[in-house]
């Protein structure tokens, strides 16, 4: 595993904040090695009493309905699927669960659009012990973990706050079917946003549009 688990476990614990440990962590990933190894260090370092574990969105979403979870960690890219899928039936729940997307990439388009789904956060898998507590801590606190990245409500001149997440979404490579489960929408509403960014970027296709997109320093 090319993580930073080894590093992880080597390195002192900071003060522990105030609304830590959380109760129970569900981490939703399809590498056990991974997320076994992140299971051991959260408890090890005194970040949740206890993890569960899931390989995929339905899994996860089981026990979400059986369990008392306090955060998701999901991986963005689960075998056949998006973890981002998972955000829309989390969201629909009376108590939302903060859900951090934990993935291996870290460029600032992927980090967009964990936002523009629902995360409340987003840990790259390289990133070391100090942030994951960071990251525990704030979420245990009520707060987002984004660091160094833009604020959660920029969006592209232009385009509605919608039309951004769309967007964002696109340029990952998401089909009109997986933006719908993403943000909870109808493929006609989907369909009518992509209609609008084609208009208002002058493109006729997806392709054109991301590479626009780009080129325009918009992802």
């Amino acid at each position: 595993m090319r993580h930073s688990m080894a590093e992880l476990q080597s390195k002192g614990t900071p003060g522990a904040g105030p609304a830590l440990p959380l109760g129970r962590v569900l981490i939703v990933d399809d590498h056990s090695l991974f997320s076994q190894g992140l299971a051991g260090l959260l408890q090890q370092a005194g970040l949740a009493d206890s993890v569960a574990l899931a390989r995929s969105v339905d899994e996860a979403a089981g026990v979400l309905c059986s369990d008392a979870i306090d955060l998701v960690l999901l991986d963005v890219s689960l075998n056949g699927e998006t973890g981002l899928m998972l955000l829309p039936r989390v969201l629909a729940r009376e108590l939302p669960v903060p859900v951090v997307v934990i993935s291996s990439s870290e460029d600032e388009t992927t980090v967009r659009a964990a936002r523009a789904a629902g995360a409340r956060g987003f840990l790259p898998k390289s990133a070391g012990r100090t942030a994951l507590i960071a990251m525990c801590r704030s979420i245990s606190q009520g707060a987002d973990y984004f660091p160094g990245q833009g604020r959660p409500n920029d969006q592209i001149q232009g385009l509605t706050p919608r039309q951004t997440q769309v967007l964002f979404l696109l340029a990952q490579g998401f089909p009109n079917k997986r933006i719908c489960q993403s943000l909870n929408l109808t493929e006609h509403t989907v369909k009518t946003h992509l209609k609008a960014i084609f208009t208002h970027m002058g493109v006729h296709n997806r392709t054109e549009c991301v590479t626009q997109a780009r080129q325009m320093g918009w992802l």
